[in-house]
């Protein structure tokens, strides 16, 4: 600011003067179109506070006050495997009895969002020992393992048994819809000079929807943490429902819901775990609680997908 002057009028209020001078058709007041020192970001203030995630706003205000780098978790590294002789890569001929692996690729782009370096180990084949030596090579130079298919009951879910030997098991099954057959552990790895260290291990269900849901709800949170993160679980609002809901299950129960043009909440009208068009027709899922019914009007907890990715 020039010595003297205390406000700024904008070019659009002025015009020039027949003998080349300045016309100002607008009084200003005291301070207008002024931006003060410190008005931004006082002296000494923290602008970036420890696990903030570095996002395009993030970095723009660092780069505001000049800050040519910044200290950083480095991404987690996250090895990727899917397991089941019936899984076939989308652009292959699809065998009796296949599906195509549509887990696969959604999640490595879920992990590929949050910031982790991702190593994709493609299909495991149905095979206890096939799969304990898949689990122990994505050991090797990674923080995490995900797996997808292979965690429930069936003769060909080798998963549960292939962590219990190759490491340790510590949760299976948990009381939700869709995704109960989840499971976390650990695999071991010989660290330097031999000692033993061990890698998370997260293993997912196969079908699809239950795959989505649970990376979104369970390991979201988990990675967030790891790489520094300062908040890490999701956030829900209440929205009134659009749809009825009137066979609730026993189990707490993440149904695929989007918001209307009226600000309510509408139930996609299959909710099956194979149905992975209900996720990519929702925004977000409705988190209802166990055994509970709702009604169109009755307030319900909405987390949406923009707060989960």
């Amino acid at each position: 600011m020039p010595a003297g002057a205390d406000a700024v009028v904008m070019q659009e209020l002025c015009e020039h003067g027949p003998d080349g001078s300045v016309v100002i058709n607008h009084l200003p007041r005291d301070g207008e179109n002024i931006r003060r020192a410190g008005e931004d970001i006082a002296a000494g203030s923290q602008i970036l506070a420890a696990g903030t995630r570095l996002g395009p706003a993030q970095l723009g205000l660092a780069a505001s006050v000049g800050l040519a780098t910044l200290p950083v978790f480095r991404r987690l590294r996250v090895a990727l495997l899917s397991t089941g002789d019936e899984l076939a890569e989308p652009g292959q001929p699809l065998p009796p009895g296949g599906i195509y692996n549509s887990n696969r690729y959604f999640l490595q782009a879920l992990l590929e969002g949050l910031g982790c370096a991702v190593t994709d180990l493609g299909r495991i084949p149905d095979s206890l020992d096939e799969t304990r030596r898949a689990l122990e090579s994505a050991a090797e130079g990674n923080d995490l393992i995900l797996s997808t298919g292979g965690v429930s009951v069936g003769e060909e879910d080798h998963v549960k048994a292939a962590i219990e030997q190759a490491g340790e098991l510590n949760l299976w099954k948990i009381a939700i819809k869709p995704g109960k057959p989840l499971a976390f552990g650990k695999v071991r790895k010989l660290g330097a000079g031999g000692a033993a260290k061990q890698v998370d291990f997260i293993g997912l269900p196969g079908n699809p929807v239950s795959s989505f849901v649970t990376f979104l709800i369970f390991v979201r949170p988990f990675i967030l943490k790891r790489m520094g993160a300062a908040c890490w679980l999701p956030q829900a609002r209440s929205v009134p429902s659009a749809s009825d809901w009137i066979k609730p299950d026993k189990r707490r129960e993440f149904l695929r819901a989007r918001i209307a043009a009226d600000g309510r909440v509408e139930l996609y009208p299959k909710q099956g775990s194979g149905v992975l068009t209900s996720c990519a027709w929702a925004d977000g899922l409705v988190d209802n609680p166990p055994g509970q019914s709702f009604f169109a009007g009755d307030a319900v907890s909405f987390i949406a997908f923009s707060d989960l990715t």
